[in-house]
């Protein structure tokens, strides 16, 4: 497997031009800081508005290690909710040259609230709410693809 950085994704021609899955059906972000070792997710992938508009709703569970990946057509300011979404969320904003924008900590389920960072993002990994903070991940941190040969 290669790594494919998120810079790279999206001057090749977008969003669209996402790695293929791997054999399970699931594909990896990795998570590097400098001098840690990597911290890999493995995501689903949310390309489209109705899969972005569902998210992780009405999921009771989400295993350590597991979450969704936002992608979307252009960098922007992206505020999410928690409408309908059960468990506490962790949202990972990541920017077009695959650095970590921000980070929203234990989004409370349940509830309308916009969330976001300052400044604009064009990809957002939910993972389950404390995994962040866990895994160090924050601004700064460098953010891969694991491509599928």
């Amino acid at each position: 497997m290669r790594l494919l950085a998120l810079a790279f994704l999206v001057a090749a021609g977008g969003c669209s031009s996402v790695p293929a899955r791997r054999a399970d059906g699931h594909d990896e972000v990795i998570f590097r800081n400098a001098g840690a070792d990597e911290v890999k997710v493995t995501v689903e992938i949310a390309r489209t508005d109705h899969e972005r508009n569902r998210g992780l709703m009405f999921r009771e569970h989400l295993a350590d290690g597991h979450g969704m990946l936002f992608l979307f057509e252009r960098p922007q300011h992206l505020t999410f909710w928690m409408h309908n979404t059960l468990i506490p969320l962790d949202m990972i904003f990541v920017a077009t040259d695959g650095q970590v924008v921000g980070v929203v900590e234990n989004a409370e389920p349940q509830t309308d609230s916009p969330r976001g960072v300052a400044g604009d993002s064009q990809f957002v990994v939910e993972v389950p709410g404390g995994w962040a903070s866990a895994h160090h991940i924050t601004t700064g941190t460098t953010v891969h693809f694991v491509e599928s040969n």
